[in-house]
């Protein structure tokens, strides 16, 4: 899988004039060649080259792990040495004094700076584009990977959904869901527990807020398999909800359904968003609804493809992304409802067991 990564990425590099690509981040040396470590505040990239050639430069303390990730190329420096002058060897051998190099798009200041100073004729540009156009095409184990962890998700919620009363805390509540994804196998990777007036902060910050009787609680949590994320949001009440909260709810899981019915092949990332907030903005809620629809989803919990206006990039068969539209009334209350799903060359697969088309109420 990594020979096949690192070829297509160089293809795409060579197609694109670009010389070299710089890897940082664990997550793209990761997917790129199963090496994830982290290199903290010390010089470390992985480099590969248009014609598919790679070479490490790490820390003596990270040689080993980047050997046993089949890493052959592997040059090291110890603390007191300098890292830049393996990297100025490197440049002289694949003429990149004046070529072209992408780099990751979250690698760190500190590094890209002195990799600048290294090469001042060179021009260093956005990586991005050449890494999330691979990881956007989930392969068909890849995509089993996410099922499994979509399915965690599920099961945790189904187990801990009928222990939800009133007096429990956000942290209460999300304790029990990140052990529950655990007990089942995950590696837990967030939850976020809001209630009452706290569920129209879509990024809300858990605390000891307890649910209340009438409340909205919103839970967003997910975990990972091989790697693989999930992410699930699912919205309830405490032993009753106002007729109001009910016909936000069904505004919500309408959205959903008209945003998924959208999803196939060739169509516009744009023109789901549009489907699902079009039936919000009908109900009389639209400028309660302020974020994108979706995000892409993988070995990052958010990559492309972006569910969003504006973005005109057609969905191909593979693509996996959320699918999460929102209605939040400052001081009053929100709901979200989240699947992740996969494009399929006839339409979409929900990662997720369907959501509830009527508020539930626990407790």
């Amino acid at each position: 899988m990594s020979a096949q990564r690192i070829a297509a990425l160089s293809e795409n590099l060579k197609a694109n004039g670009i010389d070299c690509f710089l890897a940082h981040d664990p997550v793209t040396m990761g997917y790129l060649h199963g090496f994830h470590e982290g290199a903290g505040e010390r010089f470390l990239t992985m480099a590969i080259g248009m014609s598919g050639e790679v070479r490490m430069i790490c820390p003596a303390l990270s040689e080993s792990q980047a050997r046993r990730a089949g890493l052959q190329n592997v040059v090291s420096w110890k603390d007191g040495e300098d890292p830049g002058a393996l990297f100025e060897q490197l440049a002289k051998e694949w003429n990149l004094e004046t070529g072209i190099i992408a780099v990751d798009a979250t690698m760190p200041a500190r590094l890209l700076l002195q990799l600048q100073a290294i090469l001042p004729a060179a021009l260093f540009r956005n990586g991005e584009a050449f890494t999330s156009e691979l990881m956007r095409r989930k392969s068909p184990q890849e995509l089993e990977f996410m099922r499994v962890a979509a399915r965690m998700a599920d099961d945790a919620y189904a187990e801990v959904a009928p222990s939800i009363r009133e007096g429990m805390t956000e942290r209460h509540v999300a304790k029990l869901l990140l052990d529950a994804m655990a007990k089942l196998g995950g590696q837990p990777d967030f939850a976020i527990v809001a209630t009452g007036k706290g569920a129209a902060e879509p990024h809300h910050i858990s605390d000891d807020t307890p649910l209340k009787r009438g409340d909205i609680v919103i839970m967003d949590f997910g975990c990972s398999f091989e790697g693989y994320k999930s992410d699930i949001t699912r919205t309830a009440a405490i032993g009753e909800a106002s007729a109001r909260a009910h016909e936000v709810y069904e505004t919500v899981y309408r959205a959903h359904m008209a945003g998924r019915a959208k999803i196939g092949p060739g169509i516009p990332a744009e023109h789901v968003d549009q489907a699902a907030r079009s039936v919000i903005e009908e109900a009389g809620f639209g400028r309660y609804f302020f974020h994108r629809l979706g995000h892409g989803i993988g070995i990052q919990i958010h990559e492309a493809p972006n569910i969003v206006a504006g973005n005109s990039d057609p969905l191909e068969a593979g693509n996996c992304f959320s699918i999460e539209p929102g209605i939040y009334i400052e001081g009053e209350l929100g709901v979200r409802i989240e699947n992740i799903v996969a494009c399929t060359p006839d339409g979409h697969e929900s990662l997720n067991v369907d959501p509830s088309p009527t508020l539930a109420i626990l407790g």
